[in-house]
């Protein structure tokens, strides 16, 4: 498997975090989101939209991080990332998607990218829109978690799954964007027991070969 990635791109960031829960072995390769090397025709030829992650395994390449998921979910199915029963299940998958298709597409870099330039929004500005949607989306994540008896050590009981690999990158980047969490005590103290974890730990940015050298 060869992980088309960047340190900072949370989407990728989840990618890692799965592949290493599911203790599966793979090689990275560098896509520089700071330089634009995501756009070039080398990348394109990987993934036509010019987005990081993909996935390359044998002759095929995955693309969007909600789709790989399910993809090693369905083919490693073990450690489960999905509860058993449909309800459990979708509970899961709506929390995940807060994060995935809520909080996460409105902030990601090409947004952020056309505030500063074609709307030629400030700094500042692009700071108080990025805060605004985590709030947001943990605004509505928190009492799901905090207030439900299926919530355990993790966001579904007391093994790390499909929820936790959305929040922890999502945090990582609330906290560089200088987010308040101080309103959501069931995320920090998640995100605090995920980075217990060796699959989270070695998955997160400053631990990527990468990030001393762009950083």
């Amino acid at each position: 498997m060869k992980l088309y990635g960047y340190f900072r791109s949370s989407a990728a960031f989840r990618v890692r975090i799965a592949l290493n829960l599911k203790g599966l072995a793979y090689e990275t390769e560098l896509v520089n989101l700071s330089t634009g090397e995501h756009l070039s025709d080398d990348f394109r030829r990987v993934n036509p939209q010019g987005r990081v992650p993909a996935l390359v395994i044998d002759d095929t390449v995955l693309l969007q991080s909600p789709a790989i998921l399910e993809y090693l979910e369905e083919t490693y199915p073990t450690p489960a990332f999905l509860p058993e029963g449909a309800k459990a299940r979708a509970r899961v998958r709506a929390i995940a998607n807060i994060v995935a298709c809520d909080i996460h597409p409105l902030n990601n870099l090409a947004v952020l990218n056309y505030l500063s330039g074609p709307l030629s929004a400030s700094d500042q500005q692009k700071t108080t829109w990025y805060q605004h949607w985590v709030a947001e989306g943990f605004n509505a994540v928190e009492p799901l978690l905090a207030g439900s008896a299926d919530t355990g050590q993790f966001c579904h009981g007391d093994d790390p799954g499909l929820v936790d690999i959305c929040l922890v990158p999502q945090v990582f980047n609330a906290q560089r964007f200088g987010c308040d969490l101080s309103a959501y005590p069931t995320i920090e103290r998640i995100f605090s027991a995920c980075m217990e974890c060796e699959a989270f730990d070695a998955a997160q940015p400053a631990k990527q070969p990468e990030a001393a050298d762009i950083a």
